[in-house]
């Protein structure tokens, strides 16, 4: 027979056993008995269980022990069966015993809640059959995971048979020793499993801590992260050093993250994370990156009332306030995600901002930008073009035609490259002082 495994509690011993069920005195049928072996035959033993008349554990009794090897002077816990066999003496059972013992460990573990781990041996139309020491238990399928959703009865009997076999958890939640019933069940099992596992990862967890683990949901505020038990909050803030203002375009359920602990609330099971935080700080290089008087490349994130701020790279944000714009109509014009070509007219590290201008770029600046842009946009059409030329000959298994590669690079040639109309830009002696860069929150505070 295969060894079981309890967790997390041992078995009642005998020793205990007796302590609580040992009447000493005569016998009683029923007793549990510490005796000593007096005698071996072939007929069975005789013990010595202190009283009047010795015991007598018959061969019977003896061939349904996996080891029934027994010498005199062996001491050996007995059941006590009858009290008058028919040559006078007790009836004792060795096997009795040890079952008893299973039903005095059944019983512990009902009280302590233990978790019992064993080989599931048959099925049946109701439920399966386990090992439990040498006791038989019995699952109802009421009491299996996920049984309750199969609506079919063969499929129900399909799975109950390609359970047997496998090794399940359990917990006890009947035994009744004068009916032989052991009943047991998986989902209180997989319950205590689960509180048992939270109450760990609480203890565990510290601030600092990297840890990974799987996204259970997403909302709009952020998303739950499962660390094996518990679940954890990671804030749309610290999501990115960027902004993401829809995370289900960026995340989905069931994608394994890496995450950094931020802070643990025990009492309330609450636990803040961070992914971001495992990034480094966009800001530590921002300042030699955007000095005062560099011309930089960015994309409208956010259009507010006082202005519009432009995401430098993910995590850097600049503020082009309305003072700033080349010309008026150039707000109607702009959109989130679009491209606008800014200077750097102000640096402040300590508070994390950055002031944009439009105005102050000059007009040659602006054409070569805007030539260059085009550029680069025909030069990735071309390569697109080409590969998909290539892709297309590969799948006819034949060389690329020369006109797929003719009608690629005529694509670079009708690239726009004439120069765009702008407004001309006003005199920089009469441009306006630029406004401080403020986070949206604050603006909107004072209008």
């Amino acid at each position: 027979m295969e060894q079981e495994k309890v967790i997390p509690s041992e078995p009642v011993s005998m020793e205990e056993a007796l302590n609580d069920t040992y009447i000493a005195g005569e016998p009683r049928r029923g007793e549990l008995r510490k005796g000593t072996i007096l005698s071996v035959s072939d007929n069975g033993l005789v013990v010595d269980i202190a009283s009047k008349r010795d015991g007598f554990v018959p061969q019977e009794d003896l061939k349904e022990l996996e080891d029934p090897h027994f010498e005199e002077g062996d001491e050996v816990y007995v059941y006590v069966s009858r009290l008058h066999d028919n040559d006078g003496n007790v009836e004792l059972s060795i096997a009795q015993a040890i079952r008893q013992e299973d039903w005095l460990r059944a019983e512990q573990m009902k009280e302590e809640k233990s978790i019992y781990e064993t080989k599931v041996i048959d099925a049946n139309r109701g439920g399966l059959t386990v090992e439990f020491g040498h006791l038989r238990g019995f699952i109802p399928m009421s009491q299996l995971i996920g049984f309750q959703r199969i609506r079919q009865a063969s499929e129900r009997q399909r799975r109950l048979h390609a359970m047997v076999g496998q090794t399940i958890m359990l917990k006890v939640i009947e035994v009744n020793r004068r009916r032989r019933r052991l009943i047991l069940s998986q989902q209180e099992a997989a319950k205590e499993w689960r509180a048992a596992r939270r109450k760990k990862l609480l203890e565990d967890l510290e601030p600092g801590q990297v840890r990974r683990g799987r996204i259970s949901q997403i909302t709009n505020f952020g998303l739950f992260v499962n660390l094996g038990g518990l679940d954890g909050l990671v804030h749309v803030s610290e999501l990115s050093w960027g902004r993401i203002e829809k995370p289900e375009e960026v995340f989905h359920p069931g994608q394994r993250v890496k995450v950094k602990v931020l802070s643990v609330d025990k009492a309330h099971q609450r636990i803040a994370l961070s992914i971001k935080a495992l990034t480094p700080d966009p800001w530590e290089e921002a300042p030699e990156k955007y000095k005062e008087g560099t011309l930089v490349e960015g994309k409208v994130s956010q259009i507010v009332d006082f202005g519009i701020f432009v995401e430098l790279e993910p995590g850097v944000e600049g503020l082009l306030h309305n003072s700033e714009l080349g010309d008026p109509e150039q707000r109607e014009e702009l959109e989130p995600g679009q491209s606008i070509l800014v200077k750097v007219i102000r640096v402040e590290p300590d508070r994390r901002r950055i002031g944009l201008s439009a105005r102050q770029v000059r007009r040659d600046e602006w054409e070569q930008w805007v030539v260059a842009k085009a550029q680069a946009e025909a030069e990735a059409e071309q390569a697109a073009a080409a590969e998909e030329a290539e892709a297309a000959a590969e799948e006819e298994d034949q060389p690329v035609a020369d006109e797929a590669v003719a009608e690629a690079e005529a694509v670079s040639e009708e690239a726009p490259t004439a120069e765009p109309e702008q407004p001309e830009a006003e005199p920089e002696a009469e441009a306006e002082p630029a406004a401080e860069v403020e986070t949206p929150q604050e603006e909107s505070a004072e209008a």
